[in-house]
């Protein structure tokens, strides 16, 4: 008799297990509940596909005919007309078209289209596509470049059987969360992903200060054409907008980054009521604590918003608020940082009271403000300046000042301000690990205000080898701490 390998009676074995084990369907008990999940998504999925819309946009771009187009960034591709051959002979730039996708959701029966900035700027043409395939143009009528966030509309017949998708509650997210990303990610339309919300409050990835950020975070697959579709919770309530990704290779890798609704609800009602979106202002400069702050303006904690600078009439200096305060509440929710506090802000309506509960040398204290409105630019109100001469040299900082003379305050931004000018900052020393620059102002030594050298040489002579300095420079001001070498 022939003897079979082992390797091959165990694989034969494990085949006829798999075999016989096929025949035997999961418990109900296992199925049921497997199937009830599985059917929670699709049913999501299907209530959701009619109000996302697939948008495609185009423009005219001209280049040097030396210099053919090329590139795949985003949210652009390039592409040629089949006889947009060129033409070598010819001089003068030549005109291409440069086309993108995206997505967008439909949030009304009037035919608006709430979608991402970036998919639609600078852009010719618009065309959205719904699930069934129709294709209308559309037009925009609005948009918020702090925020990312577009608005269109329809212009060709609107469809009877237009579904506008529900808005949800962003606020009301657990991280935790189930969640469904749909959009057209490398151009497959329609395409369902499956994540949770991974974090909340996720800011400072644009980098401009400009920008307000609040992101949801996901790892639902999220590639390029996801941007300005819906992030769904499994409500079938759209809870987000599709935006960014933080990846390496510029393809998913499990951070997903959405504009919270609650966020984008505000801007959508703004757009369509004026043009514009009207933010709440205080009138401060603001800045996070730091653990060395915290310690020197004797607060157990650095949660809240550290005030750098009051602005001269506006609605934080009427209420009260000073230069050290922090603000550690805005009309009842608590703030952790300076995004959190710029954010909330900006979401409250000009001409609002509001209640501010801040942190002044430990001790806390309500104020009470009139909310003002942010000018278009985003410009702050105007800043506010003095003399003498000779410079005096702080060899434990690193530190070279000198009076600040008329014209120094002309050209570096602080007429009407009083303090003493950083000229020079020794390499490695603590004014320079500080992040102390020539050319900044100083205007405090521990709490104590300085208008001259004299003064500053005082309040600098009580420290012991530590100093909480507030310093200005052109655009803003901010607490630091120095600490001898």
């Amino acid at each position: 008799m022939k003897t079979q390998p082992l390797v091959t009676l165990f694989a034969s074995a494990i085949l006829a297990g798999a075999l016989h084990a096929a025949e035997k369907p999961l418990p109900a008990s296992t199925a049921a509940p497997l199937r009830a999940f599985s059917d929670a998504f699709a049913d999501v999925a299907a209530h959701i596909k009619p109000s996302v819309v697939t948008i495609f946009s185009e423009k005219t771009v001209k280049m040097p005919r030396s210099h053919p187009p090329f590139g795949n960034g985003m949210p652009f591709q390039w592409f040629y007309d089949e006889d947009d051959v060129p033409q070598p002979r010819r001089s003068g730039p030549r005109e291409y078209k440069q086309t993108g996708m995206g997505s967008g959701m439909v949030v009304d029966k009037e035919g608006h289209i709430l979608t991402n900035l970036h998919v639609v700027d600078d852009t010719d043409d618009v065309k959205v596509k719904f699930a069934d395939g129709t294709t209308l143009a559309a037009e925009i009528v609005g948009t918020d470049p702090r925020t990312d966030i577009a608005v269109l509309k329809i212009k060709d017949k609107l469809p009877t059987d237009l579904t506008p998708a529900t808005l949800g509650d962003s606020e009301a997210l657990r991280v935790g969360e189930w969640v469904l990303a749909i959009g057209a990610p490398f151009g497959f339309e329609q395409t369902v992903t499956a994540g949770i919300i991974s974090a909340k409050g996720r800011s400072q990835i644009d980098g401009d200060r400009d920008k307000y950020e609040d992101f949801l975070q996901t790892d639902a697959s999220i590639n390029r054409g996801n941007s300005g579709g819906p992030l769904v919770n499994m409500r079938g309530e759209i809870i987000g907008i599709n935006t960014a990704i933080i990846s390496a290779s510029g393809q998913s890798a499990g951070v997903g980054l959405a504009i919270p609704i609650d966020m984008a609800k505000r801007v959508l009602r703004d757009l369509l009521k004026s043009g514009h979106v009207s933010r709440g202002l205080l009138g401060i400069g603001i800045q996070d604590l730091t653990p060395a702050l915290a310690e020197q303006l004797n607060i157990a904690t650095t949660k809240g918003a550290l005030v750098g600078q009051v602005f001269k009439d506006s609605p934080a200096e009427k209420a009260g608020v000073k230069a050290g305060d922090v603000v550690v509440r805005f009309n009842g929710k608590a703030i952790d940082d300076t995004q959190n506090l710029r954010n909330l802000v900006a979401a409250t309506d000009p001409g609002t009271k509001v209640e501010l509960i801040v942190n002044r040398a430990g001790k806390e204290m309500k104020l009470a403000a009139t909310v003002g409105e942010l000018p278009a630019d985003g410009a702050q109100p105007a800043r506010q300046r003095h003399n003498d001469r000779p410079s005096d040299k702080t060899d434990d900082y690193g530190l070279t000042i000198e009076p600040l003379t008329d014209r120094q305050a002309r050209a570096l931004g602080f007429e009407n301000e009083e303090g003493v000018l950083i000229t020079e900052v020794a390499n490695e020393s603590p004014a320079a690990e500080a992040g102390l620059r020539p050319g900044f102002l100083i205007v405090e030594v521990n709490r104590q205000r300085v208008a001259n050298l004299e003064d500053f040489r005082t309040a600098l002579g009580k420290t012991k080898d530590k100093a909480l300095l507030l310093v200005k420079n052109k655009d803003s001001s901010r607490y630091v701490v120095l600490q001898t070498k």
